[in-house]
């Protein structure tokens, strides 16, 4: 009992962190490749481009740091999980596309939905 106590924890803090990855690092990513992120959110006529580069910069590595350090879990993981449902409606829309695009763009949106379902778990378990 108290083994799968330990496990069940263990399990929690490294797919926590994992989670707060995989949205600090391509949220700096971004700083790295900022004119080309303008560009891109630009074509795929994200409104407010200007505004939404920043913020979403902002939003992903302040609160992917916060799920890597255990802090504000619900209210982070909610918040990027409005996030991942905006860049999956914005960014990957494979039904805009054809060939090769089309099936690159949908693995990433079927991924996407997946991450969005760990942060809905993570938010439904957190205890602040």
């Amino acid at each position: 009992m108290i083994l799968n106590q330990k496990i069940d924890s263990l399990m929690m803090v490294v797919g926590r962190v994992l989670l707060g990855i995989y949205f600090l690092l391509p949220g700096l990513g971004k700083i790295l490749t900022y004119s080309d992120n303008i560009i891109l959110l630009t074509s795929k006529g994200v409104p407010l481009t200007p505004i939404a580069l920043p913020l979403t910069i902002l939003i992903e590595v302040i609160l992917g740091a916060m799920l890597i350090f255990d802090r504000y879990i619900k209210m982070s993981s909610m918040i990027l999980f409005a996030l991942t449902l905006l860049i999956n409606i914005f960014i990957h829309d494979f039904w805009n596309l054809s060939g090769v695009m089309q099936s690159h763009e949908a693995q990433n949106f079927y991924k996407n939905i997946g991450v969005a379902a760990g942060l809905l778990i993570l938010a439904s378990t957190a205890k602040n």
